[in-house]
């Protein structure tokens, strides 16, 4: 995977951000070839738009990871939940690849210090904003799996990923389905969804 994408080369980066790129690595078990590609991962559109063009954002690296990310899981849960439905299965995949959980596991690991965004969206509170981390946590997914391949890919999810699959299993999450549809629908269609009441049955409520 790595040959292949070599053909495309990231920018430069300087030695101070090298240190901080270490940091992360030594924070997060990873072990990147490619520091310059760990650090394609951080850069969010925001801060791409600013480099004027000289800089790519992240967002092709969480597609990628995006789908890895949920390869790993469903691999995993296949093999290690023999006795569940593919229902029970669903349901577990959502809550462990949902927005909270990734934004929640990206600051176990402090992606937040190690984001690179635009001036108004540091301003506006960006790094503790849920989608961008958990965005960004899928982007150094992708970015590990082109840079090490899946067998490495699939043994940092799991490090992270796994206490979160014990909770649900024995239910220690809390979550509702509408959360999950909120998620879904903010992430495939950049918009919350709409309700309205079709019907109503029972007494009146005093």
């Amino acid at each position: 995977m790595r040959r292949y994408y070599s053909r495309f080369q990231e920018p430069p980066i300087d030695g101070e951000r090298k240190k901080e790129l270490k940091l992360f690595e030594k924070l997060s078990g990873l072990r990147f070839k490619s520091l310059e590609l760990l650090n394609h991962a951080f850069s969010h559109r925001s801060f791409a738009h600013e480099s004027n063009g000289e800089i790519d954002s992240n967002e092709r690296l969480e597609f990628l990871g995006d789908s890895v990310l949920g390869l790993i899981v469903s691999e995993y849960l296949y093999h290690v939940l023999a006795d569940k439905a593919e229902g029970d299965l669903a349901k577990i995949k959502s809550f462990v690849v949902s927005e909270d959980s990734l934004s929640m596991l990206s600051q176990k690991i402090r992606v937040d210090n190690y984001i690179l965004i635009g001036k108004g969206e540091e301003y506006s509170g960006g790094r503790s904003k849920k989608t961008l981390l958990a965005d960004s946590l899928e982007a150094i997914i992708g970015a590990y799996y082109i840079d090490s391949g899946y067998a490495a890919a699939k043994e940092f999810v799991l490090g992270l990923l796994i206490p979160e699959i014990e909770k649900v299993v024995q239910d220690k999450h809390k979550k509702d389905y509408k959360s999950l549809l909120q998620e879904y629908v903010q992430k495939r269609f950049k918009s919350y969804p709409r309700y309205s009441v079709v019907g109503k049955t029972g007494p009146d409520h005093d």
